[in-house]
């Protein structure tokens, strides 16, 4: 019971650190993009901006008030939604409410769900192959070091770590679609339409952004996995008999899982917003692709509401990798 009240206890503290996370990112996006010097409702608006179109935006924005105060209000619209019947066509905007923006006059937050699951897709898939590719390769070079083996997986993955993500997607697209024609150019298909060609079309794409992260994760694995066998416990394991490959399947693996978990939490999170030069080149329609467009156009409100996107996901994503960092490796404090 103790252990389970102990668990319990480090996972709230952790939720607690998220939203407090969470909000110290929203005040300091607020701050940066909204309280920054110039005006600040034709940055928003945009470059076309009529005369009328701005004063509803600065009305909006509430840009005679102080800022603790508008930035309370641009809060409580990420809580509980706005009212937009007095500034756009929009009247509605439902929690969370990232805004409006003015180039097409849509919700941000719609914009948002019609690109999420296009990154989600990649990052997904990609996680998958890079863990296992990522993973497996680590575990087999430790267990075969100073081998012929362990020194041509060493240099694989430093090659890998070298090669920018576009080349090896070009290189992919050339040989597996131009060349031997054994799978199309890759067109992004909805999961739920058709899952098979969902997964054959996203199959590219997720083994060029998989490549580079696996050898990332190769070489911490194979890191870790040595000095965990270099432990006094696996010394006992081994003198009392035990298999080798029980030795470091079950007992090595475990401890060395850590830090891979903690990596993989930084890639995931980083990863659905950062996956832009993977979206461009296969013409994925992703919140990467659109980040670049809104940047280009100056939409701010969807920029904003990008980089609170993607900074959610990446807090998430830490704090789900501390509680499984927790339960993987007993030698964490649980406090």
């Amino acid at each position: 019971m103790s252990v389970f009240g102990g668990l319990t206890g480090f996972v709230l503290r952790r939720v607690l650190g998220a939203v407090a996370t969470l909000f110290a990112l929203s005040v300091i996006v607020y701050v940066v993009f909204y309280a920054a010097p110039g005006n600040v409702a034709q940055i928003t608006c945009g470059p076309r901006c009529s005369p009328e179109q701005l004063h509803q935006v600065a009305q909006q924005l509430r840009l005679d008030d102080p800022l603790h105060v508008r930035y309370w209000h641009f809060l409580e619209g990420l809580v509980a939604g706005h009212d937009y019947s007095t500034g756009t066509s929009v009247e509605h905007c439902p929690a969370p409410c990232l805004g409006v923006s003015y180039q097409s006059g849509r919700q941000v937050m719609s914009i948002i769900t019609a690109k999420l699951p296009v990154s989600l897709s990649l990052v997904a898939g990609a996680m998958v192959l890079w863990l296992v590719l990522g993973v497996g390769t680590g575990v087999l070079s430790a267990w075969r070091r100073g081998r012929t083996s362990e020194r041509v997986l060493t240099a694989l993955t430093l090659a890998g770590t070298a090669t920018p993500v576009f080349v090896i997607g070009l290189v992919l697209m050339i040989v597996v679609c131009g060349e031997f024609q054994w799978l199309p150019f890759p067109q992004y298909v909805n999961l739920t339409d058709d899952p098979e060609q969902w997964a054959w079309n996203l199959l590219l794409p997720w083994l060029s952004l998989a490549l580079i992260e696996a050898a990332a994760f190769a070489r911490l694995t194979r890191a870790s996995m040595l000095e965990t066998l270099a432990e006094d416990h696996i010394r006992t394991f081994r003198a009392y008999g035990v298999g080798e490959r029980s030795v470091v399947g079950r007992h090595a693996l475990r401890g060395a899982l850590a830090p891979v978990i903690a990596l993989n939490a930084n890639n995931v999170g980083s990863a659905v917003g950062g996956a832009v030069l993977t979206e461009t080149l296969f013409g994925l329609p992703g919140i990467g692709q659109e980040l670049v467009h809104a940047v280009n156009v100056v939409d701010l409100p969807v920029v904003v509401g990008m980089v609170l996107v993607v900074g959610f996901f990446v807090v998430i994503a830490n704090t789900v990798a501390d509680v499984l960092f927790a339960v993987a490796d007993r030698r964490v404090v649980l406090a």
